[in-house]
């Protein structure tokens, strides 16, 4: 394999952006929206920084066909978005809201006439808040009017949508949202945490059948997780080692295993049992959440380091994620999270793209016959505050550089046999970054959040050149 040769991808490879539905659209009190858990937990004083809401976002439900506009400009074959659960049913279940679906059939016509394949997620976090006052993802129910949902959809948009989606990053919604707190809907209970996991599993595999029923056979169903790359500092040691495997029966076990081979790992029950006894999970469950899977969404943004440290304080140190307290690890005792050496991206997240082949070459090995999509990929830097009067765009190399090294590992994953299909830049424009508000930046366009005015950064320019030619250009080569 030539160096040459290592920078060209397959023909077929598919390219694509991707944003969610409450980082964007805004319109969060218009056309029949119900209330989600993220503009209750938002409108609630100290838990985003500057009390930033997504009221407005982007204002992309007003602004969608320009959006589109750019999409087709960057020459990219494929866009992942999200729908908003309660702009589809404002209550979570019951009455259906047609102005909601108006809205993204038009997206979904719009994408397909610029021959753009519409990638469509069904949650990415926006909860109803009706639901969540039933209990949210702790109760059983809200699995199950996830697949009246899920039908709804199926139903009006049928075979258009290319890849259906059920879940993005069930991780964050279980652990960020119910044990640690820091994502809505802000609770912390441990117990309601791992009763969120599986209920989420089982909203992911009863709405894969629900889509299949609707649709038939044919529709590709997918799910997205944020797999975490776990190393341990001293590779060595029998109990770094430990360390290793209980943060990944935790972060990977929890969901790989129910979804893709119908159980949960040993370690997890073991672990968590001081918690919960795993009661929730009723008979014939893990033959729902085993249903069969056409593509597995990975995310990637960094590794994570750990090793074992006195038990007693649950894990400790930084996580790689943003995640300071130990309570997302719930039943993980004496294990410290390591500081990496950098650089980092303004989230403090160590870069490291052989992560990301390592991640992708170990899912392949470990499922032969599943193909892969790296559905989110990414950095926030930086960027200058406004866009240079001169040239109408805004420079940031080290966006370009973080692109270019990832894709490259991407690459170097499908040279050693991972069978990857595509790749999706996070994001495709600024927007609501959750509880950090407007303060970071991940877009490869630029958003001036008083005008909306949309400006291509130097990497939404490099990355356009990708998605149109299929090779990776150097740093400097920038049109």
């Amino acid at each position: 394999m030539t160096e040459q040769s290592m920078t060209v991808f397959p023909q077929d490879f598919l390219w694509g952006t991707a944003t969610a539905a409450y980082q964007i659209e805004g319109a969060a009190n218009e056309a029949g929206r119900g209330v989600s858990i993220w503009d209750v937990f938002s409108h609630t004083p100290g838990r985003t920084l500057g009390g930033d809401t997504g009221d407005v976002a982007c204002d992309h439900y007003h602004r969608w066909r320009e959006d589109i506009d750019e999409l087709e400009r960057l020459g990219i074959g494929a866009y992942r978005f999200s729908v908003s659960w309660p702009r589809i049913l404002p209550e979570g279940r019951g009455e259906i809201n047609e102005d909601g679906l108006v809205f993204y059939e038009g997206i979904i016509d719009e994408l397909i006439s610029r021959g753009i394949e519409p990638i469509l997620t069904l949650y990415h976090w926006d909860l109803p808040q009706a639901l969540e006052d039933e209990g949210g993802w702790a109760s059983r129910s809200t699995a199950l009017a996830f697949v009246d949902y899920a039908r709804v959809l199926a139903r009006r948009f049928g075979s258009k949508v290319s890849v259906w989606t059920t879940l993005n990053e069930p991780w964050c919604s279980a652990y960020l949202g119910y044990a640690s707190g820091v994502h809505a809907p802000g609770r912390q209970e441990p117990a309601a945490a791992l009763a969120a996991v599986h209920h989420l599993n089982l909203a992911h595999g009863l709405a894969a059948r629900a889509i299949r029923d609707e649709v038939g056979d044919a529709a590709k169903i997918s799910v997205t997780l944020n797999l975490h790359v776990v190393r341990g500092d001293d590779p060595q040691s029998a109990q770094d080692l430990l360390a290793v495997e209980q943060i990944e029966s935790l972060a990977n076990g929890a969901f790989l295993g129910p979804i893709l081979e119908g159980e949960y790992p040993r370690m997890l029950l073991d672990i968590t049992a001081p918690h919960c006894d795993w009661s929730f999970v009723l008979d014939g469950d893990l033959e729902i959440t085993r249903t069969r899977l056409d593509v597995l969404g990975v995310n990637y943004y960094s590794p994570v380091l750990v090793r074992a440290c006195e038990p007693g304080m649950g894990a400790s140190g930084a996580d790689g994620h943003g995640n300071s307290a130990a309570t997302p690890w719930i039943g993980a005792d004496g294990v410290e999270f390591v500081a990496q050496p950098g650089p980092y991206t303004e989230m403090g997240w160590p870069v490291d793209a052989t992560g990301l082949t390592e991640l992708l070459v170990s899912l392949s090995r470990k499922y032969v016959d599943l193909p892969l999509m790296v559905t989110e990929n990414g950095a926030a830097y930086p960027d200058p505050d406004r866009v240079d009067p001169n040239e109408q765009r805004v420079h940031d190399p080290q966006r370009v550089r973080y692109l270019h090294d990832h894709i490259k590992a991407v690459r170097m994953a499908i040279e050693a046999g991972a069978d990857v299909r595509g790749y999706f830049a996070w994001s495709l424009m600024d927007n609501f970054e959750w509880a950090y508000g407007y303060s970071k930046r991940f877009g490869i366009l630029h958003v001036d959040y008083d005008t909306f005015e949309r400006t291509w950064k130097d990497s939404a320019h490099w990355y356009s050149k990708l998605a149109k030619t299929g090779a990776i250009a150097k740093t400097n080569n920038i049109d």
